[in-house]
C-alpha cells in the first residue's frame, strides 16, 4: 500500500508513537487528522505540525466515535487510512486491593476502542478504492510483562482481534494491518517503564515509524520490529523460559 496522498485518520496522535506517525506520514504529502483527549495537546500538535488536522475524540466513549465519525466524515470524504493507535499502559499489582472499575479502563481504550472505531468507520472505508485499518498492538501481545498484566491481555487480544477482521474482509478493499511495536523510547514509557527501555534497549520512535511505513508499502500485514519479533518466535520456542525472564525482568525493574 503506497502511502503518499492518502487520507489518514490516528487515534492518540498527539504524543509519541502517534505524534511521530503524524510527523512522517505529513511529510509524505497525506492529508493527517489526529484525534485525542486532551485539548492542550491537540493544540500542542497542530502547533508543531503544521498542516495537521485536530480533532477531539475518546475512543472509550462509543457516542464520542459516532461523533468524530460524523465530523471527519464531513470535512475528509475521502478519508482511506485509519490507524488506532490510543492506549493505556499501567502498573497494576493485583495482590493490593483496587475499585474494580478501575482496572478496566486499558480494556476501554486499547481493546474496546480499536473495535468500536473498526465498526464505526468500516461501512465507509469499504466504498473506498483502496483502505487500511492499522491497529498498533505491542511485542508484549505475545509474551506478558507481569507488571502490566490488564495492558498486556488488552495487546493480545487486539492481535487477535486483528487476525478475525483480516480473515473477515478477505475480498473486500480494506487491507488489515497490526503493528507490534517492541519497547519505544516515549515520554510514557521514559517516565513509567525506565528499566523496560534500559533493559530491553527502547527503539527511538523515529525507528520505529519509519521501519512500520516502510513494512506497510512493502505489503507486510503483521509487523513485528526489533524484539517484537523474537518474543513472538520465543513464546513459540520456549514460552516457559521467555515468561520467566520477562517476569524477571518486571521484578528488577522494581515497578
Amino acid at each position: 500500500m503506497n502511502l503518499r496522498g492518502r487520507t489518514i485518520l490516528i487515534t492518540g496522535g498527539t504524543s509519541g508513537i502517534g505524534l511521530e506517525l503524524a510527523r512522517q506520514l505529513l511529510a509524505r504529502d497525506n492529508v493527517v487528522l489526529v484525534t485525542g483527549r486532551d485539548p492542550a495537546k491537540l493544540e500542542a500538535a497542530r502547533r508543531g505540525l503544521p498542516g495537521v488536522h485536530i480533532f477531539a475524540g475518546d475512543v472509550s466513549d462509543p457516542e464520542s466515535i459516532a461523533a468524530l465519525h460524523r465530523s471527519v466524515l464531513a470535512q475528509f470524504p475521502a478519508l482511506d487510512v485509519l490507524i488506532n493507535n490510543a492506549g493505556v499502559m499501567r502498573n497494576l499489582n493485583l495482590n493490593e486491593p483496587r475499585e474494580l472499575k478501575d482496572l478496566t479502563c486499558e480494556i476501554e481504550v486499547n481493546l474496546c476502542g480499536p473495535v468500536w472505531m473498526a465498526q464505526q468507520f468500516l461501512p465507509h472505508l469499504k466504498t473506498r478504492p483502496e483502505a487500511a485499518i492499522i491497529n498498533v498492538s505491542s511485542g508484549l501481545a505475545f509474551v506478558p510483562l507481569p507488571s502490566s498484566p490488564v495492558y498486556c491481555a488488552t495487546k493480545a487480544a487486539l492481535h487477535s482481534f486483528s487476525q478475525s477482521l483480516r480473515a473477515q474482509l478477505t475480498g473486500t478493499r480494506v487491507a488489515v494491518i497490526e503493528l507490534a511495536p517492541p519497547a519505544v523510547d516515549t515520554p510514557l514509557i521514559r517516565g513509567k517503564f525506565p528499566g523496560v527501555v534500559k533493559s530491553m534497549q527502547g527503539m527511538a520512535v523515529k525507528v520505529l515509524v519509519s521501519k512500520a511505513i516502510r513494512a506497510i508499502e512493502a505489503g507486510k500485514l503483521e509487523i513485528r520490529p526489533g524484539l517484537s519479533n523474537l518474543l513472538k518466535f520465543m513464546n513459540r520456542l520456549a514460552p516457559g523460559f521467555i515468561l520467566g525472564r520477562m517476569s524477571r525482568l518486571a521484578k528488577s525493574a522494581k515497578f
